[in-house]
């Protein structure tokens, strides 16, 4: 892979996560290069790694969009999402070492520092950085390709659902409980807890969609 269109995928990719490309925003390849200071062939080859992965839609003749995904395909995802983690959870319960336990500390305390600043973006990359730890703490190379893989697609949408009255309190709630579960070496708790944490229903998902109606209101 050129080095160059990797590191213009991954700024797009997270220009893309924290909302500065929104769904259904047109992707300008001229615009871009200006942006990056490059020609238009590593961008071009940036976006088409990005729509291998599916944050990005090629039209023909059209040029790139961000995706956007319908609502029953965003619930089909996060289905998905929610029985991945929890299968990482119930591997890293059984397989985490004590060092990998220091280190979900760690990272639990950092996204307590996060919450306690009451700035969201700061909690999302914190929250990242948790569960990550707990793919990697599975032990299990596969599972962990597939659930970051999964979890690069639905980046953009998990960050929206922190910016929800009380999202990120009550998620660092979870936390604690899923982290006491591993640690226990609880492995069913671990796996129930996660896919709770992950699932959005209901009301969730009401204000996910809220939240993506008035984003998308905000940028016409």
């Amino acid at each position: 892979m050129n080095s160059r269109s990797h590191t213009l995928r991954e700024a797009i990719e997270e220009m893309i996560a924290v909302g500065k490309l929104r769904p259904g925003a047109h992707l300008d390849e001229t615009v871009l290069a200006n942006e990056f200071n490059v020609s238009r062939t590593p961008i071009r080859e940036a976006l088409i790694q990005l729509a291998s992965m599916g944050l990005v839609v090629i039209r023909p003749r059209r040029g790139a969009i961000v995706a956007d995904i319908p609502p029953q395909r965003l619930v089909e995802m996060f289905e998905l999402m929610a029985e991945l983690e929890a299968m990482c959870g119930r591997l890293a319960a059984r397989r985490m070492s004590k060092a990998d336990h220091d280190e979900l500390l760690n990272l639990h305390a950092a996204c307590q520092k996060a919450r306690e600043s009451g700035n969201p973006d700061d909690y999302f990359y914190k929250n990242e950085a948790f569960h990550q730890a707990i793919y990697a703490g599975s032990h299990n190379t596969f599972l962990v390709e597939q659930t970051r893989n999964l979890h690069r697609r639905l980046r953009p949408y998990r960050r929206l659902q922190l910016r929800v009255r009380d999202r990120v309190a009550n998620s660092f709630a979870e936390h604690e409980e899923i982290v006491n579960a591993i640690i226990a070496g609880d492995g069913e708790r671990t796996a129930d807890l996660l896919r709770h944490h992950i699932m959005i229903q209901g009301e969730r998902f009401s204000d996910l969609m809220v939240s993506l109606r008035q984003l998308m209101d905000d940028a016409a």
